[in-house]
């Protein structure tokens, strides 16, 4: 399994509630944005694009928590600009612990070895390092070289230490599979907990507009990487999610399963895109017309299959039938059934 049994319960449980209630519309995970500032450039990012005086702006502990509490999702991910750059970035992890949500701590990993001593091991922290393949592939996409042995050398420092630590990987157009797959298995002998890989995302603001993935090609990819999986892999992800990754399920965006907030306030409609802001999360969920989004109802999301739409999705299959119930079960005891 590649997170542990609390977690796993403590997310069955928070999701059967949701369906008891006939909560049709939940988040499953906080995707809570501090900071758009970087230490790196990669040129399939659209977040660090931002004029300076916004790149200037952080929410303070006090908006992260109240963001937490206000959302209620038993998951924040952490992803940036580069967290660790916040000054307040441990506070605001203590603050999150403290209310027992699971806190992945997005992160390139550049000022992670130095930084650890700033955080606590927990059942509720885990280190999510940003590895988009191995080192040749991960230099290039973060356009900058020795970034990848800076990251091995702090997930083993992370691991030596207790913390929990996993991978995340976003793949464009020119990804080779045999190579994903040679990463994978660097990363489990790592000892990483698991691995989160994704598409990328046409970030309108990104530089680079060449790499990313049109849907047909999204599942010739993933279904040639994910083919004959071994079994000693582990994904921090919902099995029915990679089966769609490989055009073996047909699925719809839930994009208000990872609603996003940050120092604009809760964005519309989900991460990756912006169609403005509300004020609080009740307004979100309240006051947006969700039937606007997703493939076939937004040329945006035509081409998208990105985690943060599908994976709650994926989620709500497992726990909505008893047939996506046991596919999930299968998948997990058997990968390639």
């Amino acid at each position: 399994m590649a997170v542990p049994l609390s977690q796993s319960l403590a997310v069955t449980l928070y999701v059967l509630r949701q369906k008891l209630t006939g909560n049709a519309r939940y988040p499953l995970v906080l995707m809570l944005e501090p900071l758009f500032r970087c230490n790196l450039a990669c040129a399939g990012c659209g977040k660090i694009q931002y004029p300076e005086h916004v790149l200037q702006r952080r929410l303070t502990p006090e908006e992260c928590w109240a963001a937490a509490e206000e959302c209620g999702a038993p998951i924040v991910s952490i992803p940036g600009g580069e967290p660790l750059i916040h000054p307040d970035m441990p506070e605001i992890v203590r603050g999150l612990v403290a209310r027992k949500k699971y806190v992945y701590l997005c992160t390139n990993a550049l000022l992670l070895e130095r930084k650890l001593d700033e955080y606590t091991p927990s059942t509720y922290l885990t280190f999510s390092i940003h590895m988009d393949g191995l080192r040749e592939e991960h230099d290039i996409a973060v356009c900058r070289d020795g970034v990848y042995d800076i990251a091995l050398r702090a997930i083993k420092a992370a691991l030596a230490r207790g913390f929990r630590v996993t991978t995340n990987t976003t793949l464009f157009d020119g990804a080779n599979p045999e190579r994903v797959r040679t990463f994978f298995d660097r990363m489990m002998e790592l000892g990483v907990e698991g691995m989160m890989i994704s598409p990328g995302y046409s970030y309108q603001k990104a530089p680079d507009q060449e790499h990313f993935l049109r849907r047909h090609r999204i599942t010739e990819l993933f279904g040639a990487i994910l083919k004959d999986r071994k079994k000693g892999w582990r994904f921090n992800q919902s099995p029915l999610f990679l089966e769609f990754l490989m055009g073996k399920r047909d699925y719809q965006c839930t994009p208000w399963g990872n609603p996003t907030y940050n120092i604009f306030g809760w964005q519309r409609p989900c991460y990756l895109l912006q169609d403005g802001y509300a004020p609080t999360f009740k307004a979100l969920m309240e006051t947006t017309d969700w039937d606007r989004y997703g493939t076939g109802r937004n040329e945006q999301c035509a081409d998208c299959m990105v985690h943060c739409g599908y994976e709650a999705t994926a989620v709500d299959d497992t726990f909505g039938s008893w047939s996506g119930f046991a596919r999930t079960v299968r998948l997990t005891l058997t990968p390639n059934a």
